[in-house]
């Protein structure tokens, strides 16, 4: 028999795309759902011969790597293609000149896994939830200039901003931000618009759209820990993005020899995703994952939502940091659980990834767990700085969200800057910044960075071994 395939994927909303010049008119898109059929229809406000996709993360699974638009979208348009280039998906004219004004595309929704980004849902009735943001996109003089693009694109000024989406479904109302309407239009809603007849359950602590197919224990988990790990963090770190969210949990099913949650939060939302096999009974050991996943999720309406970072580079600060929340929370709700063995993966992993190329480029290699494991390692360095101290990890997170609630923002200065003050050393932040940066002894810089933090630690035939 084949492994158990354990796939975590897991996405904070964070700063999104880059600085647009101001338009009157807006790009405008109609997404439409009739029987089986879906259309997609722009109206673009300008002539440009390539059109740019700012979201075009890969699929990972299923199969190999690639662009997951070119297996569920087709232009339907004469003369236009959609094509990869570099790091994006594109619109282009075949012709050369400009996409026409008006495009239509055909769309088949499915659930896929993809590295770092809001993914289509799909629910065992029918219903479809769909992320807005996967609709904007921007204009560009070349396929050249698409090719040369980054992946981030963060701080990069191009002409042209979110799109005016307007969403409706022949069969029935959509839920739009846990409502249900005719339509909705609206522009750079940040959410996912769910079309089907999902049932919606308004609960004390939090709203629940379940997958009717879930396994019976998935939403007993939801219910019992997830009010509580919210009370937790509000508890130790003042008010974050929501105390209401909204829980949309979808099932693909009982896929042979797959071991897979994932998800992703938005403002005021929480998405999760469920596969396989591995994942349909219970066990001590996928409660405690689950209760870890409910955790790192909802550590994001802090660090996420009510802080978000500056660049895709620095989405340490918010995986990480999620992750130790999700960590120290569970410890102090449930004493039984053995934070070290999660914790001693993340320096484990770190140690492994890191010593392929700096951090901050991780993602650029598709290797997006090393901003989890590092960034919970480096929450371990902040963490000890704050015990000599009297304080926890908490503490050193309640002062970066204070800090910077004003303009929502947390760059890695400013957390670099928070562990110096911490600590009174500034050795800390120089040996963070050299394993972002450069391509460090991995070990043997976490070893100093452990020593001069007081984290407990042994080496074992050059391991790092927390103790």
């Amino acid at each position: 028999m084949k492994a158990i395939l354990t796939a975590v994927a897991i996405l904070a909303l964070t700063a999104t795309g880059g600085a647009a010049a101001t338009q009157e008119e807006p790009v405008r898109a109609a997404v439409t759902r009739a029987g089986d059929a879906w259309g997609l229809d722009y109206v673009l406000n300008q002539d440009a011969p390539v059109w740019v996709f700012q979201r075009s993360a890969l699929q990972v699974r299923p199969g190999p790597r690639r662009p997951w638009r070119l297996d569920q979208w087709r232009v339907e348009t004469p003369g236009v293609a959609l094509e990869r280039h570099g790091a994006h998906d594109v619109l282009r004219s075949v012709t050369g000149g400009p996409v026409p004004r008006r495009v239509r595309l055909s769309m088949r929704p499915r659930a896929a896994e993809l590295e770092a980004e809001y993914a289509t849902l799909t629910f065992s009735d029918g219903a479809v939830a769909l992320p807005s943001g996967q609709f904007d996109l921007f204009p560009l003089s070349s396929v050249e200039a698409a090719g040369a693009l980054p992946s981030d694109l963060n701080g990069v000024t191009h002409g042209g901003g979110p799109a005016e989406i307007t969403w409706r479904d022949a069969r029935g109302p959509i839920l739009f931000r846990g409502e249900r309407h005719d339509a909705v239009t609206e522009t750079n809603a940040e959410t996912y618009v769910l079309f089907g007849d999902a049932a919606v359950v308004e609960g004390e602590a939090m709203t629940t759209v379940m997958d009717p197919a879930l396994p019976a224990w998935i939403p007993a988990a939801l219910g019992e820990f997830a009010p509580r790990v919210a009370a937790f963090y509000a508890d130790r770190l003042g008010p974050g993005q929501t105390d209401h969210p909204t829980v949309m949990v979808s099932w693909t099913g009982p896929t042979p020899n797959v071991y897979s949650m994932g998800g992703s939060v938005m403002p005021g939302l929480i998405v999760m995703s469920f596969e396989g096999t591995g994942v349909v009974e219970p066990s001590a050991d996928l409660t405690r994952m689950a209760r870890w996943f409910i955790g790192h999720e909802s550590a994001h309406f802090w660090l996420g939502q009510t802080v978000r970072y500056q660049a895709a580079r620095d989405a340490w600060i918010m995986e990480g940091g999620a992750d130790l929340m999700a960590v120290r929370a569970i410890q102090a709700l449930e004493p039984a659980y053995d934070a070290r063995a999660e914790l001693q993966t993340s320096v484990d992993d770190c140690v492994a990834l890191a010593a392929n190329g700096p951090v901050a480029t991780a993602a650029d290699r598709g290797e997006h767990r090393a901003n989890y494991a590092c960034g919970a390692v480096w929450g371990l360095v902040a963490e000890g700085a704050m015990r000599a101290r009297g304080g926890d990890w908490f503490d050193f997170v309640r002062g970066l969200l204070d800090a910077n609630r004003a303009d929502g923002v947390l760059t890695r200065d400013e957390w670099l800057a928070a562990l110096t003050e911490a600590s009174g050393d500034p050795s800390l932040g120089e040996g963070i910044a050299r394993m972002l940066d450069q391509t460090p002894d991995p070990a043997a810089e976490i070893a100093r960075l452990f020593d001069r933090a007081g984290v407990a630690y042994r080496r074992e035939d050059g391991r790092v071994v927390l103790a």
